[in-house]
């Protein structure tokens, strides 16, 4: 499928499902190399990271805990500017090396206030990893730690990322510019 139409969009392929896992084994091949010795928590952001967690945690060779955080940052294809933290960290993280998993990063808004938030709970050291990175949108100093695939500026569904709850199922990245 070349193109799709969810709801009142119409989106074009941008990432086969082939370069997306091999963007996620490069990632896992650098952190298993960075982190084998250190007590190690990945904090994956809730809804749109939970296939890439899944494919990349898969990938990591030493022992390590996995937890979630939610948050909602957009309505429909639209940031609202805001993030409202909707479900906490239940684990410690004291003196552990925390490692954050985003879908998407674009202009650092998001990964920016949940960065000030767990730097609150004392960790060793906080690392940031995004799949995709929207370097034309990004408007922060530090960035990101690990970066899968640079992508433009489109509104993009599927690996876990949707329109409006719908998309997450599709294996492929899709794109559209009408957002």
């Amino acid at each position: 499928m070349d193109k799709i139409r969810i709801l009142d969009k119409e989106f074009s392929i941008l990432i086969t499902s082939g370069k997306i896992i091999e963007s996620v084994e490069r990632m896992a091949a650098q952190m298993n190399k960075d982190f084998q010795d250190k007590n190690v928590i990945f904090l994956g952001i809730l809804n749109g990271a939970f296939m890439f967690v899944s494919d990349l945690i898969r990938r990591i060779e030493f022992n390590c805990e996995v937890s979630f955080l939610k948050l909602a940052t957009y309505e429909g294809s639209y940031s609202t500017g805001s993030v409202k933290r909707l479900i906490g960290l239940d684990e410690d993280i004291s003196n552990k090396t925390v490692v954050v998993l985003e879908d998407v990063i674009d202009t650092g808004f998001t990964i920016e206030s949940i960065l000030k938030q767990l730097k609150g709970y004392e960790p060793v050291q906080i690392k940031v990893a995004t799949l995709f990175f929207k370097p034309g949108r990004f408007n922060k100093e530090k960035l990101p730690d690990y970066i899968g695939i640079e992508i433009p500026d489109d509104f993009i569904i599927g690996y876990g990322l949707d329109y409006k709850g719908f998309g997450r199922n599709l294996k492929d990245i899709y794109a559209s510019t009408d957002y």
